[in-house]
């Protein structure tokens, strides 16, 4: 058993970090799941998913190069942001693509949550908590969730909610990588290690990372091998599934500074209204 010594470098907040993260997540995957996004993407010119992916999360920073792109998001093969970028601008203004996604999302948010829920005292409250934190912790080192600070938050409540569980999706994120980093885990590997830890096997085929050259991947796979991460049928070792957990422990202690701004009693309140939310987009697969 781990004495309270062995604790006491953990942040206060980070288990609430990590029921943040189960609690929003399905409230920003309407983005990348639902209909209303990529309509509204479409509809201002980006010909394909992709194209609309990358100039609309990308946006925030400005007219940025592919290489800046491609650091920023680190979990994409080489190459792909430059396939997307900054080809996606040269019509299309970011400005107007982070307009596209903002609305299409909260379209999608108010068909899946129904008037009654979208409408509600409890998302107002819950968009209001969501903002107090996403908007109080510091950016330094923080790339994506600096740039999304830099963008007004919206005074519609579910665009509210939306944009800041966003901006709050976007702080996990740069600390995933930061912890990744740390573990000298690159993009690719790092899916690998997530299709590993959700059961899927082989993990080539993950779907984030099945369409790659083979070649490319088996030297991934090889790479973990010769570091003891993965057997020889390319599922985790020991030492493979420890460096997991690390890593997700360590993105939780990361995750953890935002909710700091919110009281315990402002905590537990955010829980509970969250709660029916989440729920009602589980349900639909946030689609």
């Amino acid at each position: 058993m781990e004495s309270p010594m062995g604790k006491a470098h953990l942040h206060p907040t980070t288990h609430i970090a990590r029921r943040m993260f189960e609690l929003l997540e399905p409230i920003c995957l309407v983005t990348y799941c639902a209909d209303e996004c990529n309509e509204e993407l479409a509809a201002l010119g980006h010909r394909t998913y992709w194209d609309g992916y990358f100039a609309s999360r990308a946006a925030p920073l400005g007219r940025v190069p592919a290489q800046v792109v491609h650091a920023a998001f680190y979990n994409f093969a080489d190459g792909e942001a430059a396939r997307h970028i900054p080809s996606a601008w040269e019509t299309i203004p970011p400005e107007a693509s982070v307009a596209a996604r903002e609305r299409g999302s909260t379209a999608s948010l108010r068909r899946i949550l129904g008037e009654a829920l979208a409408s509600s005292p409890g998302l107002a409250r819950a968009a209001d908590l969501t903002t107090k934190a996403a908007t109080s912790a510091p950016t330094q080192g923080r790339v994506m969730y600096a740039g999304m600070r830099t963008l007004p938050v919206p005074s519609d409540p579910v665009a509210r909610l939306w944009h800041s569980a966003t901006m709050l999706r976007e702080h996990r994120g740069d600390g995933h990588i930061a912890a990744l980093v740390g573990a000298r885990i690159g993009g690719t590997e790092a899916h690998v290690l997530s299709a590993l830890a959700q059961g899927i096997h082989p993990p080539e085929s993950f779907g984030r990372i099945h369409h790659l050259p083979k070649k490319r991947l088996a030297a991934v796979m090889d790479g973990l091998r010769e570091r003891g991460l993965v057997d020889s049928e390319g599922r985790f070792t020991d030492a493979g599934r420890e460096t997991k957990h690390r890593i997700e422990a360590l993105t939780d202690e990361l995750a953890a500074p935002p909710y700091e701004a919110l009281s315990p009693a402002e905590r537990d309140e955010l829980v509970a209204e969250l709660g029916p939310i989440t729920a009602t987009l589980v349900a639909a697969g946030s689609q």
